[in-house]
């Protein structure tokens, strides 16, 4: 499988990895008078749509956040649903995303989830474990501070039993060990619904994504709301640091 830890390069007009939190389905719905799981449902369906569109544009990396350390909080009725729509999808979309060569893996501590759901978890990543035409990313029972606590963690178990020298820690060892370390960084992060907050989604991972915000609500992101964004991504310069005129004469090079 073809290294993919570099982001997308200067003057790139299509991002390598797009990172998006799915919100509003159940705004969607309460204006429609339904259930709030009536949005969730529907909203596979914008799921859909946009891992197509991102094969169609030719981005390798897509992300989605599906549920959150914190949404346990929800209503236990909503969750319970939520599980539910979760295992109904592994299994009616797994093979289809395997016939399209799509690589499926979930981040996040899968751990708090019911044994039968981490089966089907693990089922379907090493089922698609040698897919390459798009990686794409479920984040569920993730969080960004839990991802980089993990991390720390392990590289604290290690300086604790001796095998690494407290000085050799550095950012790119800390990265090593977080969620996605061997995908590109995203370069691009769509949040649908009408907030402008990362709400604790790849905290370290988005450190220099450029941010997309919409009103759209998350069932009603199509493909042309995802072209929308591909454009404002292009549109604009990203400098890592580096002055304008440094960026313009390393792409005229």
């Amino acid at each position: 499988m073809a290294e993919l830890q570099e982001t997308t390069s200067p003057g790139s007009s299509i991002p390598r990895h797009v990172a998006i939190i799915m919100d509003g389905n159940g705004r969607w719905a309460r204006r429609r008078h339904l259930p709030r799981v009536a949005g969730h449902r529907v909203g596979l369906e914008a799921v859909r749509k946009t891992i197509k569109a991102c094969v169609s544009h030719g981005v390798e990396v897509l992300t989605l956040f599906a549920f959150s350390s914190e949404n346990w909080r929800r209503p236990k009725e909503e969750v319970g649903l939520l599980m539910n729509l979760f295992m109904n999808a592994l299994d009616s979309e797994v093979k289809k995303l395997h016939k399209n060569g799509v690589r499926l893996r979930i981040i996040g501590d899968v751990a708090g989830f019911s044994l039968e759901l981490q089966q089907r978890i693990r089922a379907a990543e090493e089922l698609t474990r040698d897919n390459s035409v798009l990686h794409l990313n479920i984040a569920a029972n993730y969080g960004g501070r839990w991802d980089i606590t993990q991390a720390c963690r392990s590289l604290a178990e290690e300086v604790a039993a001796g095998t690494l020298p407290c000085e050799a820690i550095s950012e790119e060892l800390l990265r090593g060990r977080l969620s996605l370390s061997d995908l590109p960084e995203p370069d691009l992060f769509i949040r649908t619904g009408g907030e402008q907050r990362v709400s604790n989604f790849l905290l370290w991972q988005l450190a220099y994504s450029e941010l997309y915000f919409t009103d759209l609500l998350w069932p009603a992101f199509d493909e042309a709301a995802f072209t929308e964004a591909l454009q404002s991504f292009a549109g604009r310069q990203r400098r890592f640091g580096r002055t304008g005129e440094q960026v313009e004469q390393a792409e005229h090079a």
